[in-house]
C-alpha cells in the first residue's frame, strides 16, 4: 500500500482535509490500470458474447428501488456507542471480535451483545442494534423535490431499459446486457482500504435466457475445464465443470460457463491460479430470488476476498418491475411448429354490460377479457379508471375454444456475472507485487500482464545530454502517436531508472546508448528477467506491439524475429 500510494496508483480522498473512509483516488497510474482491465472485461463479456453495452444514470427514482426490495431490505445491522458514539456493523465486529458468525438480524446481534457482555472499543456499552438502509437518498428538484437514491448497482437500469433492450435484439433470446460504471453503498463502518467502499466501480453483465434453455452454444469448450469449487456444505472440489453439473454441484451449464469463462478472465489479468476459488453461497446466505449463486474470491494479506459474483436471478427483477410499473416485459416466443389447444375465455356480454356501465362498458369488457377464466373464484372485481368495479354473472359468459397457438410470452430468466473492479484492480496489484535482487540490491517490481500495465513503455537516455535526450523524445513520441502508452525519462542513473519502472510494473525499457548513432539500434530490456535485446529503431513499432501481445521471454522472441 505504501508504494501503492507514493507512486501515484491510489490514495485517499479528501486527504487535505482529514479524509474520510469508504473512498479513494485513483492516480494516474491506477486509473491507468483500471481502464486496461474494463477494456479486457469488455473483450470478454460484451464483444465476445451476443451482447451490447448501455450506461444509464447513476441516480434512480424511489419507485425503481421500492420495486427492486432495495428500499425496505438493502439493509445491515449497526450498533452504535453510548459512550464515544462510534458506530460499526454488528456482524462485522462480533466475527471480529469474537470470531462468531451469526445471522444478520438484529434480534440474533441483541442476542450476542447480552450474552457476550460485548463492548466498544473505548468500554462503552452499546445501544439497541438498528437496521440501517445502505443506500444513499437524494432529493431531486427544487423544492420538496422527488426522493430519488445513488444506486447499489448497475443492474437495475438494464432491467428498466429491458423493453427497449428486448426489441433491439428483435426479440431473440438469449442475449446479454453490460454496464460499466459506478455505485454507490453507504456502507456503516468501511475499512480494507480498496476492499470496502462508499463508491466503487462495477462491470455487470445480464443475461437474458428462456428459463428451460439455461446453456451456452460454447460450454462445449470449456466442459473438461478443472476448476477449485468450495460448494454450499464447505466441502472443496477440484472437478470438470461438466461433472460439477451432472452431480449438481452446479445448478445448470450457464452458470458453469460463466464460472469458466470469468476464471478464464481473471487469470489474463494476472491472478494467481493457487489464490483462486469460486465458493457457493449457503442456503441462508442466497438472495431469496437466486437458485444458485458463486463467488469468485482470491487469497489476499485480507484474506479470501469476494471480487466477483455469479448468480441466476431467474425471473425476479423483470417480475417486479413490470408488476409495479405496469408494463408488460415478456418476451414471445415462437414454437417450431403451431399447436392447437383448448382453452377457456371469457366472453362480455356487451348488451348488458352497456346498460349497467355505460361509458366504461368497453373498457370493463377489455379487463374481462385478459382474466383467466380458471383463476375466477366467487365475484369478478376490476379496476377501470382507478374505481374498483364488480361485474355481475349475466355480463359475460365462459366458454372453450380451440385455436392455433403460434408460440408463448415468459419472462425471461437472467444470469448475472458481476464484477468488482477496484477490488480485482487490487488483487491484480498484490498479486503481482514481488521482491527479488539484481546486481545484489533487492528490487521492488511489479510483475504485472504486459497487456494490462499502466505504463508499457519507458524512454531512457543513458546519459541526460545531446544527442541522447533528442533521440529519445524523438522516439518518445514516436511511440505516443502510434499508441504506445509510454514515458520518457532522465533523472538519476540508468540503475535506478531501470528499478523506477520495474517497481511500476512498466514491461519493458528502451534505452538510447552510444550504440544507437552507429548502427541506429536500441536496446529493449525486459522488466521481469533484465534481458535485453538490441532493434533497429525502424522496427521498434512491429517488434513492441508484438511484444506486448505476448508473454514469451524476450530473448526467445528475440532470437524469432531475427529469424
Amino acid at each position: 500500500m505504501e508504494m501503492l500510494i507514493r507512486r501515484g496508483f491510489l490514495w485517499q480522498s479528501f486527504e487535505i482535509y482529514g479524509g474520510i473512509a469508504g473512498f479513494i483516488d485513483y492516480g494516474p497510474l491506477g486509473n491507468g490500470l483500471r481502464r486496461r482491465i474494463e477494456n479486457i472485461w469488455r473483450e470478454f463479456f460484451v464483444i465476445g458474447e451476443r451482447a451490447v453495452e448501455i450506461d444509464c444514470p447513476t441516480i434512480g427514482i424511489e419507485e425503481v428501488y421500492i420495486a427492486s426490495g432495495h428500499a425496505t431490505s438493502f439493509t445491515d445491522v449497526a450498533i452504535e456507542c453510548s459512550e464515544c458514539g462510534k458506530v460499526y456493523r454488528a456482524d462485522h465486529y462480533i466475527k471480529e471480535k469474537l470470531g462468531l458468525e451469526i445471522d444478520e438480524s438484529v434480534e440474533a446481534v441483541k442476542s450476542v451483545l447480552e450474552e457476550f457482555n460485548l463492548k466498544c472499543e473505548c468500554g462503552g456499552k452499546f445501544k439497541d442494534p438498528e437496521k440501517f438502509n445502505l443506500m444513499f437518498e437524494t432529493k431531486i428538484g427544487p423544492g420538496k423535490g422527488k426522493r430519488g437514491y445513488l444506486r447499489p448497482e448497475t443492474a437495475q437500469g438494464i432491467f428498466i431499459s429491458f423493453r427497449r433492450l428486448s426489441d433491439y435484439f428483435r426479440d431473440k433470446l438469449p442475449f446479454g446486457v453490460a454496464q460499466i460504471g459506478r455505485s454507490y453503498r453507504n456502507e456503516i463502518s468501511p475499512r480494507q482500504g480498496v476492499i470496502r467502499l462508499r463508491e466503487f466501480n462495477q462491470a455487470e453483465l445480464e443475461y437474458f435466457v428462456h428459463p428451460e434453455e439455461k446453456t451456452h452454444p460454447e460450454f462445449e469448450k470449456y466442459k473438461s475445464k478443472i476448476v477449485k469449487l468450495l460448494d454450499k456444505n464447505n466441502v472443496e472440489h477440484e472437478i470438470s465443470l461438466k461433472e460439477a453439473v451432472e452431480k449438481d454441484i452446479i445448478k445448470n451449464e450457464l452458470i458453469a460457463y460463466f464460472i469458466a469463462k470469468t476464471e478464464e478472465f481473471l487469470l489474463n489479468l494476472g491472478i494467481d491460479k493457487s489464490k483462486l476459488r469460486f465458493r457457493q453461497h449457503k442456503d441462508d446466505e442466497r438472495a431469496h430470488y437466486a437458485c444458485d449463486c458463486w463467488d469468485a474470491e482470491v487469497l489476499t494479506n485480507y484474506g479470501w476476498i469476494e471480487i466477483v459474483g455469479i448468480a441466476d436471478r431467474g425471473c425476479y427483477d423483470l417480475s417486479k418491475h413490470s408488476k409495479h410499473s405496469g408494463e408488460d416485459l415478456t418476451v414471445f416466443v415462437p414454437y417450431k411448429e403451431p399447436i392447437k389447444v383448448k382453452k377457456k375465455v371469457i366472453v362480455p356480454e356487451m348488451s348488458k354490460l352497456g346498460p349497467i356501465f355505460k361509458k366504461k362498458a368497453k373498457k370493463v369488457a377489455e379487463e374481462l377479457k385478459n382474466i383467466d377464466p380458471e383463476k375466477i373464484s366467487g365475484k369478478i372485481k376490476i379496476i377501470v379508471e382507478g374505481e374498483e368495479l364488480e361485474v355481475p354473472d349475466e355480463c359475460y359468459s365462459i366458454k372453450e375454444v380451440e385455436e392455433m397457438v403460434h408460440g408463448e410470452k415468459i419472462i425471461p430468466h437472467v444470469i448475472e456475472p458481476s464484477f468488482g473492479l477496484d477490488r480485482i484492480t487490487y488483487a491484480v496489484l498484490e498479486h503481482s507485487f514481488d521482491k527479488d535482487f539484481v546486481d545484489g540490491e533487492e528490487r521492488k517490481v511489479l510483475r504485472l500482464k504486459r497487456w494490462v500495465a499502466p505504463v508499457q513503455i519507458a524512454v531512457l537516455p543513458l546519459l541526460s545530454k545531446e544527442p541522447f535526450v533528442g533521440k529519445a523524445k524523438e522516439i518518445t513520441l514516436k511511440l505516443k502517436k502510434a499508441g504506445f502508452f509510454t514515458e520518457y525519462d532522465d533523472s538519476g542513473s540508468i540503475g535506478r531508472r531501470y528499478r523506477r519502472y520495474d517497481e511500476i510494473g512498466t514491461p519493458f525499457c528502451i534505452t538510447i546508448d552510444h550504440q544507437t548513432f552507429e548502427d541506429n539500434t536500441v536496446t529493449i530490456r525486459d522488466r521481469d528477467t533484465t534481458s535485453q535485446i538490441r532493434v533497429k529503431i525502424d522496427d521498434l513499432l512491429i517488434v513492441l506491439s508484438q511484444l506486448l501481445n505476448s508473454d514469451k521471454d524476450i530473448k526467445e522472441f528475440g532470437e524469432i524475429f531475427r529469424e
